[in-house]
């Protein structure tokens, strides 16, 4: 039987009131018409109607009461322990809606709510909470993954972005810098700064990242400073519309590249707590660390130590995290050699090219994002988080390609759970996902390292003696042999 997606929607997607309505509007029409396609049930939580009942505009109230119930409700959930005499009736609305998805009641919440999104991550269910963007992304992906696509990012000079300053993509940079915004832009594209940019289908500006290197810079308001060379994200803004396409992973991929080819020692920004939140929790993610204020934003830092270092006791998985591309490599870490079929490699790797050896290539883009998942049915249950992957692409290349550090491995056969839990990584569609759910799958989450300069052929591997017979399964490989492939690899 075909199994399909439970959504749980927030007041502000079932009844949108917010100003944003208007810009939203595109893509919450298209994630409902994708739901309605893939067959997938938008609910409503029953605390929702307790919070229409206390709106004191009566006729604001039962017009969103009748239209509310143009869903269907989630029925019997559990009451939500967490609620106490002394929380909020916000808070405890709340509270009600993120136990119901605690509770697996529901696959995913859909909100705008961006106190909403920061509470789910207290409770450890951030990835399963989506904004109207990425949800519907996330669809995309599943229902028309032709039409998801993939994001260049180019690097360019300011002085070629001035004639696009009057345009609107920076209407919300100026109200952070007033009356000042411009004036800054243009002194910096007079001394040749450079952005990360991301244009849309339409060849559209949609999201930047102006970067530059410093040394020993005071980076917070208590005079703390950065010893040597470091690299800023300057101004780092993902547009609204293309939100989900993990353009903010591609940027950090970028400054990650730059600041290991510029001996930068640390990457660090400045962000607004009270607006920047799912920026915040993405650098989390890729190892910052705040540091103090400036000017009232936060200050966010990563070490990126040129050298991997050995005197961590971090577990690998937290390891990679905090020093990507640095992965813990000892005897303590399990290798995988895992055999792809060239189909699947340009899926899971759509970037890849023999010989690529620089970020940007040719046109100046750079490919695709670091957090991926690979599904298979490989019989081994073996695999952990931190252990190291070798893709070796089976058939025409006969080469081991890619590199790559586990970050969880799951055995599911609920191709409802799959989809979920690979939405923010994959671009499988969802009658792929259900076919191989027909079998116990494999469902691994990993980081891309990144393509090997040099892929290792087949015949190298033979020669090496890190394998025998041909590459048909996930096979662990030992210290040594690991050792030999980066090697031939030129690592």
């Amino acid at each position: 039987m075909t199994q399909r997606l439970r959504f749980l929607l927030d007041t502000n997607v079932l009844i949108p009131l917010q100003d944003s309505f208007q810009i939203l509007e595109k893509n919450l029409a298209n994630f409902v018409r994708l739901a309605n396609i893939g067959g997938h049930s938008l609910l409503y939580h029953p605390a929702t109607i307790t919070d229409f009942e206390r709106d004191a505009d009566v006729q604001r109230r039962e017009r969103s009461l009748q239209r509310i119930r143009q869903y269907p409700a989630l029925q019997d959930v559990a009451p939500c322990p967490w609620n106490t005499a002394a929380t909020s009736a916000n808070d405890a609305c709340d509270n009600e809606i993120l136990y119901a998805l605690a509770c697996d009641a529901v696959h995913a919440l859909i909100t705008e709510d961006r106190r909403l999104h920061a509470k789910a991550r207290t409770h450890g269910l951030g990835d399963r909470v989506y904004t109207i963007q990425t949800a519907e992304d996330w669809l995309r992906r599943l229902h028309e993954p032709r039409q998801v696509f993939l994001p260049n990012i180019e690097d360019v000079p300011l002085h070629k972005l001035t004639p696009l300053l009057p345009s609107e993509f920076f209407d919300s940079l100026r109200e952070g810098y007033p009356g000042a915004f411009d004036e800054w832009f243009r002194s910096k594209a007079r001394e040749n700064r450079m952005a990360w940019v991301y244009r849309d289908e339409n060849d559209t500006l949609a999201a930047i990242c102006i970067y530059a290197a410093q040394v020993d810079q005071k980076i917070t308001d208590a005079g703390e400073h950065l010893s040597g060379r470091a690299l800023k994200l300057c101004t780092f803004k993902v547009g609204e519309t293309v939100r989900g396409r993990k353009i903010g992973e591609l940027f950090l991929k970028a400054a990650f590249r730059y600041a290991t080819d510029n001996a930068c020692d640390h990457v660090f920004i400045h962000a607004d707590p009270d607006k920047h939140d799912y920026l915040i929790s993405l650098l989390h993610d890729f190892g910052f660390e705040e540091r103090g204020t400036y000017a009232n934003d936060l200050v966010l830092v990563k070490p990126h130590p040129r050298l991997a270092p050995t005197d961590s006791t971090a577990e690998p998985s937290d390891y990679i995290r905090r020093f990507f591309p640095h992965f813990r490599r000892d005897a303590q870490v399990q290798k995988f050699l895992i055999p792809i079929q060239p189909a699947f490699h340009e899926t899971l790797f759509p970037d890849y090219s023999p010989q690529q050896q620089r970020l940007f290539g040719m046109a100046g883009n750079v490919g695709n994002a670091i957090k991926l998942a690979y599904l298979c049915h490989a019989p081994t249950n073996a695999i952990h988080p931190g252990d190291v992957v070798l893709f070796y692409r089976t058939e025409d290349e006969k080469s081991i390609t890619s590199i790559g550090v586990v970050d969880r491995f799951e055995i599911l056969d609920d191709a409802a759970k799959i989809a979920s839990l690979v939405s923010r990584r994959t671009v499988y569609a969802l009658d792929q996902i259900e076919e191989m759910a027909k079998r116990k799958t494999k469902v691994i989450l990993f980081r891309l390292v990144e393509h090997l300069p040099h892929p290792v052929s087949y015949d190298r591997l033979k020669l090496e003696s890190i394998v025998t017979g041909p590459i048909q399964s996930i096979r662990k490989v030992s210290d040594v042999a690991f050792s030999k492939v980066l090697a031939a690899a030129g690592r």
